[in-house]
């Protein structure tokens, strides 16, 4: 047990020693003093060279012609209409009748058109 109070001495006198302690030192700064002239104006700098132009492209082929439509079918012919009868006949108007030598002639009146 002595030599464990012993060690355990030596050992915390050599953790005090081993802990240094460091000392902050201030450090001058530089207070700046007032601006001088201002210097004088550079060269201003070279122009560079133009880049070439490119070549102009080729041009392009002419597209084919189209193709040329189908022709559309001819309609059908209309039916003839019905012819209308044949109209009748009139009857034969009467001989007029002669007297003292003179003859009397009986007109029919006009026929007027069929109807259908």
């Amino acid at each position: 047990m002595n030599r464990y109070l012993l060690i355990a001495s030596l050992v915390a006198a050599a953790g005090l020693v081993a802990c240094e302690r460091t000392t902050v030192v201030p450090v001058p700064v530089a207070v700046p003093g007032p601006a001088g002239p201002t210097g004088a104006t550079g060269d201003s700098g070279a122009t560079g060279n133009t880049g070439s132009t490119g070549s102009t492209g080729s041009t392009g082929a002419t597209g084919s012609t189209g193709y040329t439509g189908a022709t559309g079918n001819t309609g059908n012919t209309g039916n003839t209409g019905s012819t209308g009868d044949t109209g009748a006949t009139g009857a034969t108007g009467q001989q007029g009748a002669t007297t003292g030598g003179t003859t009397v002639i009986v007109v029919p009146p006009a026929a007027s058109a069929p109807t259908n």
